[in-house]
This record gives C-alpha cells, sequence and structure tokens, in this order.
C-alpha cells in the first residue's frame, strides 16, 4: 500500500470505526480525527493497516508493540489525557481485522510495501532525540526553529558566539538526513573571496572547451542534485564564516536568482567540461533540493551583512545560557557523529515535501501585531516590505506544520528575532528610543506608555515584574540597548 493510500486508509477506519454497528456503545463515537495528527507522525512504524492476512496474527503483534510502545510517548498522552479511548482499544485486533474485510477486497494482499515502509512523515524530534544519542545538546526549540526555517527559505544564516555549534548543527543535520556525502558540502569561505569563480569556476580562456571547476566542489553538488533521480533527495552547502569576504561580491548570483527564479550564467559559446570530463551546462539554476546554510563570526577581521543580504534569509542567533554550560561541564564528552549518519533518509522525502509547500494560513493575530512592529521600525527606516512580511508569514506557517502546539506569541517571537532584528542597527540617539519602542510591544499587562515611563526602573531591576510576551526577540532588544548605551552604536550581530 502506498504512503498516500495508507494516510486515506487511517481517515476510513475513523469513518468507519464511528458508525454505531461497528463501535461498542462505550466507544461510540470517540474517535475525533486528532488522531490523524499522531498517527500521521509514523504510520506506526510503517505497519499499520498493511499487513498480509495470510499470515495476520504474527504480523498483527507489530502494531501491537507499536500501539504499546510508551516511547509514542505524544499518542500515549493523547489517548489517555483526553480520554478518547486507549489505543488498544480503539485499534484492537478484532476491529482491526473487520475493518480490513469489510472495506478491502480480501483477494488483495496487503503485503508490506519497500517505499511505504521507507517513507516517514518528518518529525524534528527524532532529530533531537538522534542527537542525544550522540551527545549534542541543541535544544527542541532551536531544532524547530532551525529546520522551520530551512523549509521557509532556502537560505539560512546561523550567527552568534564562536564555538557555540553553528557549524555543527547544520554539519549533523545534513549527515542525519543525507544517505550519501555526495549530497553536502562544507565550504570554508576565503577572505581573498571577490567574485563568483570559487563557488561555480570560469571557462578556460585559452582552451575553448575546457571549464575549471573550483576545489570547493560546489558545482558538482549543484550538479549532482538536478541529476534524474535525486529529485526527492536533499542537499546543503555549508559556507562556513561567510562574512570573511564580502558576501555581496562572491554571493550576488545566488543572491539574485533566489528572488527571480532565474539562472546563472556560466559561459557562452561551445558546449565545455571540466578537467575530470564533467559536462558543463551553459546555465546552472538553484536547484529547489538544495540548502544554503551560512556561518558567520562577528569580528575584527569579518564584514557586515548588507540589508539585501538579511532581507533573504533567516537569521538564528546562537548563544549558550549559564544552564547549559553548567549542563556541559558537569558531564562534557565528545560527539558521536557516527550515530547520527543516515538515520533521518527515511523522512528526507516529506522534509523536501514540507518545504516545497508555498501555502500560507492566514494569522489574524499574527497580521495584527506585525503592523504594530512595523510602526515602530519606520521611523529609522527598518520597516519591512511585501517580501519579509511573506516570509514571516510563512516561517509561521512552518513552525505549525512542524510543532503543532506551537502558539502563535512564540511564532511571531521567532519570526520578530529572525526577520526583523537583523537589519537593525545604528547610533545612540538613533536607536535609544526605538529600541525602548519595541521592548514595550515584547511585554504584557503593561501599556506601551506605562513601559516606557517606568523603563529607567525596570531596567535596573533586570525587568523581574514583567511577563514577557516576546521573550526571545524582547531579551535581544534589552542586549542592543545595553550595548548601544555602552558604545554609542549597535547592530543586531554586535549585540
Amino acid at each position: 500500500m502506498k504512503v498516500k493510500e495508507q494516510k486515506k486508509a487511517l481517515k476510513d477506519f475513523i469513518d468507519w470505526y464511528n458508525k454505531p454497528e461497528n463501535s461498542k456503545k462505550s466507544y461510540e463515537g470517540l474517535v475525533s480525527y486528532e488522531i490523524l495528527d499522531f498517527w500521521d507522525e509514523n504510520f506506526f512504524n510503517g505497519t499499520i493497516f498493511n499487513i498480509n492476512r495470510n499470515n495476520f496474527h504474527e504480523n498483527y503483534s507489530k502494531i501491537e508493540n507499536a500501539i504499546l510502545d510508551r516511547k509514542n510517548e505524544k499518542w500515549y498522552k493523547y489517548s489517555f489525557a483526553t480520554s478518547k479511548g486507549s489505543p488498544a482499544a480503539i485499534i484492537g485486533e478484532k476491529n482491526y481485522l473487520k475493518f480490513l474485510n469489510n472495506n478491502y477486497d480480501n483477494n488483495l494482499p496487503l503485503e508490506f510495501d519497500e517505499d511505504a515502509l521507507n517513507f516517514k512523515e518528518f518529525n524534528y524530534l527524532k532529530f533531537f532525540e538522534d542527537n542525544q544519542i550522540s551527545k549534542l545538546n541543541f535544544s527542541t526549540k532551536l531544532i524547530l526553529r532551525f529546520i522551520a526555517s530551512l523549509t521557509s527559505k532556502r537560505f539560512l544564516i546561523l550567527s552568534g558566539l564562536s564555538g557555540s555549534g553553528k557549524t555543527k548543527i547544520a554539519q549533523t543535520f545534513a549527515q542525519w538526513i543525507c544517505e550519501d556525502t555526495n549530497q553536502y558540502k562544507i565550504v570554508p569561505v576565503g577572505a581573498d573571496w571577490t567574485n563568483r569563480e570559487p563557488l561555480v569556476g570560469y571557462p578556460n580562456g585559452l582552451v575553448t572547451k575546457e571549464y575549471i571547476t573550483p576545489d570547493s566542489g560546489v558545482i558538482h553538488l549543484l550538479l549532482e542534485a538536478i541529476k534524474k533521480g535525486n529529485e526527492n533527495k536533499p542537499f546543503f552547502l555549508i559556507l562556513d564564516e561567510m562574512n570573511l569576504s564580502h558576501v555581496e561580491r562572491y554571493f550576488a548570483d545566488f543572491l539574485s536568482i533566489m528572488e527571480s527564479n532565474d539562472t546563472i550564467k556560466l559561459y557562452t559559446g561551445n558546449a565545455r567540461e571540466s578537467l575530470d570530463g564533467l559536462p558543463i551546462p551553459l546555465e546552472i539554476s538553484w536547484p529547489k533540493n538544495v540548502f544554503i546554510i551560512g556561518t558567520v563570526n562577528i569580528d575584527e577581521t569579518t564584514y557586515m551583512f548588507s540589508p539585501k543580504v538579511l532581507d533573504r534569509a533567516n537569521v538564528i542567533e546562537f548563544r549558550i545560557t549559564e544552564d547549559e554550560i553548567k549542563d556541559f561541564l558537569a558531564s562534557p564528552d565528545i560527539p558521536d557523529l557516527q550515530k547520527l549518519k543516515s538515520q533521518g533518509i527515511a523522512m528526507a522525502e516529506s522534509f523536501l515535501s514540507i518545504a516545497s509547500q508555498n501555502s500560507i494560513v492566514e494569522n489574524e493575530n499574527i497580521a495584527k501585531e506585525l503592523v504594530l512592529f512595523f510602526k515602530q521600525l519606520q521611523p529609522v527606516g527598518a520597516e519591512f516590505g511585501y517580501r519579509s512580511a511573506v516570509e514571516i508569514m510563512q516561517l509561521a506557517t512552518k513552525l505549525k506544520t512542524l510543532e503543532p502546539t506551537i502558539k502563535d506569541n512564540d511564532c511571531l517571537d521567532i519570526a520578530i528575532m529572525q526577520k526583523l532584528l537583523p537589519k537593525l542597527h545604528g547610533s545612540r540617539s538613533k536607536l535609544v528610543k526605538i529600541l525602548i519602542s519595541l521592548s514595550s510591544l515584547c511585554v504584557e499587562n503593561i501599556s506601551k506608555e506605562d513601559f516606557e515611563k517606568k523603563f529607567d526602573d525596570l531596567y535596573k531591576n533586570n525587568f523581574e515584574e514583567i511577563s514577557k510576551k516576546y521573550p526571545i526577540s524582547f531579551e535581544k532588544l534589552i542586549r542592543m540597548y545595553k550595548n548601544v548605551l555602552a558604545n554609542g552604536f549597535t547592530s543586531y550581530a554586535e549585540a
């Protein structure tokens, strides 16, 4: 049975079970379609409604084990906490077999389908669990933000403290979801990169049929991604220390086609090939299954990003809390990345499917709040345009797709931090008032006017009595405020 057929079978079972003639009175009508959200996560290890009835009892034990597996904590909590009936009672052997016999041709063998067994709905918590096994300490919230950002925009910038795990999370996710090392490249950016040649190479001016490909392997990655049969495989280009050189110089072509869906012209004239015999096309696109992740450190050796770059990316800041460093020092360990290798390949197709969905779920709460932030950012020229507005709503949609229980405030908090604040920079005279005004929008139970009047006292007391509506953004704004007082200038990257 194919995956789409399995999903339909799940819904058919609920429809069938809720009929009075098929369920006991004590359970009549108790099964809601909410169950689909939990069954769809892994189809009970690929076995549900996919059993050969010629050997039914032996195979059904696999379903019983999946039902009773307490590792599936989310399903268990749903089942018992909401009084929907126990899993075994809903999908017990009698109900299961009766449903199959009533709904499917007895002559149709429901054999295990290899495609169905190798396909799993994407679950970001599986990546978190595998990280824990490998001794990596990324939080569930950070992992959710990382994956939601990738699926909403195929260009992601990771900023923050050196050694805080920026490159590591990009590397481990690529290793986790890819089946082969030719699906990802980690490319250290050089300080001498002044044009696109380190990424896509250049035509040999002396040999008309030859194209010089860079040692970075970037163009090989792009060509591999568009090969027939690789459409459902994700590919990752990780640009390490991306801002050691001016991003706008070497990455200009990618920034351009990101919005236009155009192609990068590599050369003109006769067909060329690389020194190793690889045919090089006249032009190349940014394949839909290629994700670019850049890591940045901010110091005297690096360059700041322009609004053009920041406007086209999600930016995640990495910081380490006191509790996190205490936990690490209590039991320091070297991560074993081999335990992560290819553990998520069954979810690769689902990951790409989520990334390809461009629909946006309308949300009046988020839209209303965004207008308030727009008004505050406008006076300093940091307001956002239509593209950013669309991408914020799309990020919120992806967050809710990956984690249906996430609240609107949490979605907006993440979006403000990743899409609005990165463009905020300037002098003390320019930013002090706007930082206070923006901070007032991030708190609850106090009016904007009262917050601004009492700001100095609240600041001295470290805002202990204030309830934060958007805690991530609020913390960032206060750090930027401290910076602008101390240095007379602040920016997202320096705070």
